[in-house]
């Protein structure tokens, strides 16, 4: 009997094989099988032995694929990699190239592995978006801090609250390729290179505006408290930014995290980060969140920023002012 195939992509390097594993376990273990799922990890280049444990995890269901993305950035690498801050490093771009590189798919799940599934999973992919671009979630951080607002607002032109977290998305493949917004995000990239808090993330943000369809925040919900989520709604925790249950006591929905982690030959691995992270780690994690408020608030003060260079009301034709 055919099933219909779901395809759910992923970014990561070789540090990050025990994360995705924990994240692969909890879809495995709450999704519908009545579908057959596939795991298409987009990477510069896994060792053998992490795609060896990876294939471990295959089941009737669910695949997995790996995709060396090198080739399709390396004219713009240098480009890419100018903006980089802190712990990003060029994967977070590989989101943006998944129109072109898989035009078999029309349709496709984008997730970042630091997270936590505890609902079906196909539920999210068949979110009717209509003819928008992306299906999206509010990031709850970010929304959170007037100070960001002000960037998002000021800077990437989102209006107030509607910022998105770009590490959970339904992706309308077939939408994002008649809209070019690969062609727009090279051609910006290459002219401008703004300086950003959050790089693909704040491309998205400016770029897929006006097609955008908001799905509810229990598919992307963060450990930070908010007295008008109800957890009857939680379907998927995203562990985003440093609160993670692997570094960090204590942590909002860690419980969940864990849950799968004993699941997985990482266990002990993980437990031993925990452990041994140390006060001086964490007093870098305090300092590298507020240095990320404060560039925020010098970006807005540079003239060369999408708000000011980009005309969004004609951005359909992608007039530059």
């Amino acid at each position: 009997m055919f099933k219909k195939e779901i395809p759910i992509f992923f970014s990561i390097d070789d540090n990050y094989v025990p994360f995705f594993t924990v994240a692969a376990h909890s879809i495995m273990d709450n999704a519908s099988k009545e579908y057959n799922y596939k795991f298409i990890i987009l990477n510069d280049g896994l060792a053998k032995t992490s795609e060896e444990k990876l294939k471990k995890i295959e089941d009737e269901n669910f695949k997995v694929e790996f995709v060396n993305v090198n080739e399709k950035i390396k004219s713009i690498e240098n480009d890419l990699s100018f903006r980089l801050r802190d712990y990003y490093t060029n994967s977070i771009y590989y989101r943006i190239f998944i129109p072109s590189l898989f035009k078999n798919y029309d349709k496709a799940l984008y997730l970042d592995a630091d997270i936590t599934v505890v609902d079906d999973i196909s539920k999210l992919y068949f979110e009717d978006i209509g003819d928008n671009m992306l299906g999206v979630i509010t990031d709850g951080v970010v929304n959170a801090d007037e100070r960001l607002v002000k960037y998002t607002k000021e800077v990437v032109g989102a209006d107030e609250g509607m910022y998105f977290n770009s590490g959970i998305l339904v992706m309308n493949l077939k939408k994002l390729r008649e809209e070019k917004i690969e062609d727009k995000f090279v051609y910006l990239l290459g002219k401008y290179n703004f300086d950003t808090v959050a790089p693909d993330q704040d491309y998205l943000n400016f770029l897929c505006k006006g097609s955008l369809k908001y799905i509810h925040l229990g598919w992307d919900r963060m450990p930070v408290p908010d007295a008008n989520f109800d957890d009857k709604d939680l379907h998927l925790i995203h562990y985003n930014m440093f609160q993670k249950p692997w570094k960090y006591d204590n942590v909002m929905y860690e419980e969940y995290f864990w849950k799968y982690a004993k699941k997985t030959e990482y266990y002990d691995d993980l437990m031993k980060i925990r452990t041994e992270y140390s006060d001086e780690q964490k007093k870098k994690d305090a300092t590298a969140a507020e240095e990320m408020v404060q560039h925020a608030l010098k970006i807005i003060d540079d003239r060369k920023s999408f708000a000011h260079v980009v005309d969004t009301k004609t951005l359909g034709g992608f007039s530059i002012k």
